[in-house]
């Protein structure tokens, strides 16, 4: 009688424990389907980005931007995903030959034909001056070059409160003409850009009037000189 007793209790455990897995609370299974990454590219289509079609396509497996000499773009055009970002660790890895590009993230679009993007970037650049540094297209400029760690007020001033590194020897990290690993961060009000591992700028963005929460994701073809840049594995994960 005491074993029978003693079987019924334990499969009532089971039985419960079993029901508290299946009844896992919904805000618990939101952030669960947030914190798994997403494949933003499926390595055969530009399915899910729009751009110019003349100067964006698929080649070798990979996003290909090209601003070509016989038919020059007149000013800095981008591919742009189409759904909107907010809290995010974005990670993708990049060649870049000639010129200068960038990812673009919580960002506007200010034409919407033309495929005008503003806002927070993250440089990529072949001459080797911009590389890794926080750039706010149509906005502030420049927010953090490469080795800066930079808060800025509420007031919008800015200031330098720490370094990730002399920026020369981050730039040695970067293999030329070849592919490269990027990483952003955006949690709140920090902004954090790491190539190869390495943490090439932060900004910490506290100004409410002009910093961005929410925007739209884009990879950039700058103008000017003949260039091409490429992407390849882009995996977003949403906080």
């Amino acid at each position: 009688m005491k074993s029978t007793f003693k079987s019924l209790w334990l499969c009532s455990l089971g039985f419960f424990a079993m029901l508290g897995a299946f009844s896992k609370p919904a805000d618990a299974q939101d952030q669960s389907a947030k914190s798994a990454a997403s494949n933003l590219f499926d390595g055969k289509s530009l399915q899910g980005w729009s751009g110019l079609t003349a100067n964006w396509s698929v080649q070798d497996g990979a996003i290909t931007g090209e601003n070509k000499a016989d038919a020059p773009i007149g000013q800095n055009t981008f591919l742009v995903y189409d759904k909107p970002v907010k809290d995010f660790e974005l990670t993708l890895e990049f060649r870049i030959m000639g010129g200068n590009s960038g990812i673009q993230y919580r960002s506007k679009i200010f034409d919407k034909d033309k495929f005008v993007v503003g806002g927070y970037q993250a440089d990529i650049d072949a001459n080797k001056r911009y590389m890794g540094i926080n750039y706010e297209e149509r906005g502030r400029g420049i927010l953090a070059e490469r080795g800066e760690i930079v808060a800025v007020d509420a007031q919008g001033k800015k200031s330098r409160v720490g370094s990730a590194g002399d920026a020369d020897a981050l730039l040695s990290q970067i293999k030329w003409e070849d592919w490269n690993r990027y990483k952003i961060v955006a949690k709140g009000t920090v902004l954090q850009h790491y190539i190869n591992d390495q943490l090439m700028s932060e900004v910490q963005d506290s100004e409410a009037s002009k910093a961005a929460t929410e925007g739209v994701l884009a990879l950039q073809l700058h103008a000017g000189p003949p260039m091409k840049v490429q992407f390849k594995n882009i995996m977003l994960k949403s906080y």
